[in-house]
């Protein structure tokens, strides 16, 4: 079918190959470079009297905010329910989108810019049963499942029909390396004669996609007919205020439907009794690994931050590329000259030549990078694909779009802390003892309360102190949905934080999720809400019977008096519920030890543990072997004693024992001996060496520097029946595959070189393994002694006092 045919048969409006009059309907790519530079030259070449772009009608308010300084791309429009945060849907929108272009154009030649899809209030509530994921694409408002790839990918279809295996590079070598007519070799500015010259490519667009509507229907996406109903509603309305002379920027998949002969009574039929939510929108930034995130027509693309360069950089497009990222190699430390730079240009151009292609694409520069500045690595290559060819670009918004007051609160917050959210990933070390970096450990924990995951805890490096917090912080455009979804608790982060807080206490039914809480609540520093918390946990304790609950419900309460310290809250009636706990689990442990399965015990035992280092915190003060710490010993003495008891959790407690200086090695070697005896079944002792050296707890070790214990090991093992060696061997694999190889090494020499006879000395008996020996070697250690006294800053020890 040829364009003229299309636009004859079409009264809402034409694609047209000439200097016709309107509608214009200019069909493209979302996000994509050559689509937007071609719009901006048909629109400058046309001069439309109105522009109606495919989006949400209720974002019209909005679009004078695109002229804003401040409005940085990329952005995205946000519409949510609201009575339902929670359902949301975005509009993204990139430099080098073809609607954004659209609007930034209208809004500078003050012509009338309107949205004209189905509205949110509708595509939100035809999602309602859909799953709660906020969905992307100005192409795909309704549903989640429908931002996949359509059925039929219009891309794909007509780049196999033109001989392409590979729909992208068909679209690259077709549209994104074509310049717009008119437009001149010094830049990216368009003729502004020669209308029919611009509209060209959209008539030729037109026609192609006419026939696969033709061949494919609706392409597998059934509710593409009611919002193209919409969209023909909307321009009839548009026709009747300016006249012809208006342009519309829509997915070329709906242009065809656009132009179709229909009836007014026929579009209103389809839109009858759709169902309708109150939606609040606004802008909010959008990320450029946001908008690689999905592939496909009309839902993503896996290279914006390279289709940003072909924009921006129309002239000498793969030149400035190559310095771009000889620039971000540099950074790196890594040597990259002019030289390279040269020849990585001439490379890609000779494979783009080789692979009959007009232009050199990013699958040709992305070789002649690896093969050039890369030595053939793809290391270094990662980093060009993350930081350059999808790019971390994070857009912004100016103060006067609209935002739920909790958001307008966080960003004062942000602000005042001097905490700016980042798309890339970065780490924050916090000292608590300052004033600023404790504001910032509060905010973050109370967005960690809100479910708003901006920041996430890890182990600090360099210090195990309670002055210490390391974050991971990473802001993501669906954070905005969380942060309104979190603003039915209160106007701001401390009252949003404080009254959840307090919901979630009342509503826990287990002790471990209190605990919990109680813990986030001293983290945040929410006093009005601990008052509710500590009630609940009482409750709670005093009800639950559970040793396993209480087990794992004392070690937050430990933590939580910790970090009450640092923060100087009072922690009076927390401690005094953590004492409790902790003699009810002394009380209770004993018996709920034994009669345990595999998996049981090994629960245990890390909840064993888990309670040990809780008390060790509760009781820093006291004397060994008094208090509760005396009271928690003689548990573990009756763990490690008591046959009943799971062989994992026996071997831990005599390890914790040994550790803590309660126990004689003789005694443990006495235990290890009864675990081993041969009147043991293989599994059993096989847990009780996996509770005492097992992990990465510093078991290994323990066997290198006392042969006695790594000798009754080596006993036991050689022992074992051939036909329950296999029963015990995973066993034992998972316990010393946890070493450092070195450790795994020593002990394999130690065992080779086999036991010291009694009485002999292990050097008489073999030369020691370098670094361990019976005693302490003076020649080792004076040689050492210089560079310590270097290390702590001291003066070197005078040669005649040396002599």
């Amino acid at each position: 079918m040829s364009g003229a045919a299309v636009a004859a048969a079409a009264p809402q409006g034409r694609a047209a190959t000439g200097p016709a009059a309107g509608p214009w309907l200019l069909g493209v790519r979302h996000h994509g470079p050559g689509s937007a530079r071609a719009v901006l030259a048909a629109l400058r070449a046309a001069r439309p009297a109105a522009v109606l772009i495919e989006g949400p009608p209720e974002g019209d308010a909005l679009l004078p905010l695109a002229a804003d300084p401040h409005m940085r791309p990329p952005v995205a429009l946000l519409a949510h329910a609201v009575d339902d945060p929670g359902r949301a849907s975005f509009w993204p929108m990139a430099a080098f989108s073809p609607e954004w272009v659209a609007i930034r154009w209208a809004l500078d030649h003050d012509v009338p810019v309107r949205f004209i899809d189905l509205p949110a209030a509708h595509s939100l509530a035809l999602k309602e049963t859909a799953p709660k994921e906020p969905v992307e694409g100005p192409e795909r408002a309704e549903e989640a499942e429908e931002e996949v790839t359509p059925v039929v990918d219009p891309i794909r279809v007509l780049a196999e029909t033109a001989g392409y295996d590979d729909p992208e590079r068909w679209w690259e070598d077709v549209v994104e390396h074509r310049a717009p007519t008119g437009e001149t070799d010094g830049g990216a500015t368009p003729s502004e004669g020669a209308p029919g010259d611009a509209l060209a490519p959209f008539g030729a667009l037109a026609e192609a996609m006419g026939a696969l509507r033709e061949a494919y229907g609706d392409g597998g996406q059934p509710r593409d007919a009611v919002r193209e109903a919409y969209m023909r509603i909307q321009l009839r309305t548009a026709r009747k205020e300016f006249g012809d002379g208006v342009a519309v920027v829509c997915g070329a998949w709906h242009v065809p439907a656009l132009a179709a002969r229909t009836t007014l009574a026929a579009d209103r039929a389809l839109l009858k009794g759709l169902p309708k939510v109150r939606t609040d929108l606004t802008w909010v930034p959008w990320t450029h690994r946001r908008l690689a995130r999905r592939s496909g027509y009309g839902a993503g693309i896996d290279s914006p931050g390279w289709y940003g360069h072909l924009f921006e950089a129309a002239d000498r497009p793969i030149e400035r590329w190559m310095t771009k990222v000889a620039g971000l190699l540099r950074g790196e430390d890594r040597f990259v000259s002019t030289a390279h730079v040269i020849e990585a240009v001439r490379l890609a151009e000779t494979l783009a030549a080789l692979r009959g292609r007009p232009l050199a694409g990013l699958g040709e520069t992305t070789d002649a990078v690896r093969a050039v500045m890369c030595e053939g690595s793809d290391v270094p290559l990662t980093l060009v694909r993350d930081r350059l060819i999808v790019g971390e670009s994070l857009g912004e918004v100016p103060d006067t779009a609209p935002a739920v007051p909790l958001q307008r609160d966080l960003t004062r917050s942000q602000r005042t802390l001097r905490l700016k959210p980042e798309a890339s990933e970065r780490e924050l070390d916090l000292d608590l003892r300052k004033e600023t970096d404790a504001a910032r450990s509060r905010l973050l924990h109370r967005l960690r309360l809100l479910d708003v995951g901006w920041g996430e805890p890890v182990a600090g490096r360099g210090s195990t102190g309670t002055f210490r917090e390391s974050w991971r912080l990473r802001w993501e455009p669906e954070l905005h949905v969380r942060v309104a979804e979190a603003g039915v608790w209160g106007t701001t982060v401390l009252t949003a934080a404080t009254a959840k807080a307090a919901s979630q206490a009342v509503a826990a039914t287990a002790l471990a999720d209190v605990t919990a809480l109680a813990e986030h609540c001293l983290l945040a520093e929410l006093p009005d809400a601990l008052p509710v918390v500590m009630k609940a946990l009482a409750d709670r304790a005093a009800l639950d019977a559970d040793v396993g609950h209480l087990a794992d419900a004392l070690p937050a309460l430990a933590r939580s008096l910790r970090y009450g310290d640092v923060r100087s809250t009072d922690t009076a009636a927390l401690a005094e519920v953590a004492a409790g706990l902790a003699e009810r689990i002394c009380v209770g442990l004993p018996p709920a030890c034994t009669g345990l399965d595999p998996d049981g015990a090994e629960a245990l035992r890390g909840q064993v543990e888990a309670v040990h280092g809780a008390i060790g915190l509760l009781d820093t003060g006291a004397e060994p072997g008094t208090g509760l710490r005396g009271r928690w010993d003689a548990v573990l003495h009756k763990l490690a004693a008591r046959d009943a008891v799971a062989g994992i959790i026996r071997g831990r407690a005599t390890r914790l024992l040994l550790d803590e200086g309660r126990l004689a090695e003789d005694e443990a070697a006495r235990l290890m001996g009864l675990a081993l005896s041969p009147g043991t079944p293989p599994a059993d002792a096989a847990a009780w060496i996996e509770g005492f050296v097992g992990g990465a707890s510093g078991g290994g070790m323990l066997l290198v520097h006392d042969e006695r214990l790594l000798g009754l090991v080596d006993a036991w093992l050689t022992g074992v029946p051939a036909d329950q060696f296999t029963d015990v061997l995973p066993l034992l694999r998972r316990t010393f595959s946890a070493y450092e190889p070195g450790v795994r090494r020593t002990l394999g020499e130690l065992v080779r070189r086999g036991p010291v006879p009694e009485g002999a000395r292990r050097d008489d008996a073999a030369p020691a393994t370098g670094g361990f020996g019976p005693g302490l070697d003076p020649a080792r250690a004076d040689a050492v002694e210089p560079v310590l006294r270097l290390l702590l800053g001291r003066p070197p020890e005078p040669v005649e006092a040396a002599v």
